[in-house]
């Protein structure tokens, strides 16, 4: 059974974005899967399945507070940043096999007032191997366990900071345009090069902020969708995939090579695009090297090229591929990614306001998780 055009997104919602809004993550989530369900036209009763993300919020929340007599579905897709699309796969796949009608994915998050990432990266069972043989020698946060990733990469390729940081200057350039955006002051490559380093060779900018907020999409099935509020973005292809030696990052073949080279094609023979048929893509961002070697594992240029690619201004608005339009994780706000996929749909419906891609009509967004696994959608307006 093909999963191709089978469901679309009829409904995106968020709150504001903000460091500390003192809330806690279940309202935030419920108010931005108001924000969602309204969007799409629907009532909270109508929606018959939820994909809730991570552990603090669970699918009977939204039961209860929503009024849902008859919650068919519920499901989680424990992948770090690379859940929010494989949900979104997850919940095409409910559609198709008939269980549900409208699928509610919400993430929320208070990040910034949840203490020190460190702290929390240890009790997530993804890491339980590098707790185990990589965090006793100091590799304790994220940035940490990805800079030998890029730094891996440089030594390959030739790739230096600065391409890094055009990354970084791009992002923050888009979020400035976005009126829910936490970081809108201006940055230049020498503000990227004068950043304090966290772990070599990744600086202060290039790493995704700590952010509090929450935002949700409904996903319906593709004939229920066509009478709804909003025109309707449709799932035309989505994969997830997982990297080589999945638990420990330092013991792969290939560092530089992510579990998205796995989904890409996978995605793309679904949708039935190439890489030139894309107007627009949201690449998740939890750190600017990881931006560059998604554009690789995508094929948009070939693996040791992302550097020269991304300085080419190709990225920017007006660029080839105009890449993370809203702000992303590293300007906008780090809500797992779904931030990523709420832009992609306003973006294929005209309504990404000054950032909006002209023409844009089919589109791409990704997901990374923690330890590299990683999830492609590829979506059209319908």
């Amino acid at each position: 059974m093909s999963m191709r055009e089978k469901a679309a997104i009829t409904g995106v919602g968020e709150t504001v974005y903000s460091r500390e809004s003192g809330r806690s993550v279940v309202s935030l989530q419920l108010e931005a899967s108001l924000r969602a369900i309204e969007d799409a036209g629907l009532r909270p009763s109508d929606i018959d399945g939820v994909i809730p993300y991570g552990s603090a919020v669970v699918a009977e929340e939204f039961a209860t507070n929503f009024g849902i007599g008859d919650l068919r579905f519920s499901a989680t897709t424990p992948l770090g940043g690379a859940s929010c699309v494989a949900a979104v796969q997850c919940a095409t796949a409910a559609i198709a096999a008939g269980i549900c009608n409208h699928v509610l994915i919400p993430v929320g998050r208070n990040g910034a007032s949840q203490g020190r990432i460190g702290a929390r990266v240890q009790q997530m069972p993804q890491f339980r191997l590098v707790g185990e043989f990589e965090m006793p020698l100091g590799a304790i946060a994220p940035a940490q366990l990805y800079a030998p990733m890029a730094r891996r990469h440089m030594e390959l390729y030739g790739t230096t900071s600065r391409q890094l940081g055009e990354i970084a200057v791009s992002t923050r350039a888009n979020a400035i345009l976005n009126g829910n955006a936490i970081m809108t002051k201006p940055i230049s490559i020498e503000d990227h090069q004068a950043s304090r380093m966290i772990s070599d060779p990744l600086r202060l900018l290039d790493c995704s902020l700590e952010s509090d907020g929450a935002c949700a999409i409904v996903v319906s099935g593709i004939e229920r969708a066509r009478g709804l509020r909003r025109t309707p973005v449709v799932v035309m292809g989505v994969a997830e995939g997982h990297p080589d030696s999945p638990s420990v990052i330092t013991q792969r073949p290939d560092m530089t090579r992510l579990g998205l080279a796995k989904a890409a094609p996978r995605a793309f023979d679904m949708a039935g695009v190439t890489r030139d048929d894309i107007d627009v893509a949201e690449i998740y961002d939890c750190f600017t090297y990881i931006v560059l070697c998604q554009l690789e594992d995508l094929g948009f240029c070939k693996k040791g090229e992302g550097g020269p690619f991304v300085e080419s201004g190709a990225i920017r608005l007006g660029g080839k591929l105009p890449v993370n339009t809203h702000g992303g994780l590293l300007s906008q706000a780090h809500m797992v990614g779904m931030n990523h996929i709420t832009e992609l749909v306003r973006q294929l419906r005209g309504e990404a306001g000054k950032a909006q891609v002209a023409g844009a009509e089919v589109g791409l967004v990704t997901g990374y998780g923690d330890m590299g696994d990683g999830s492609v959608a590829i979506m059209r307006r319908g």
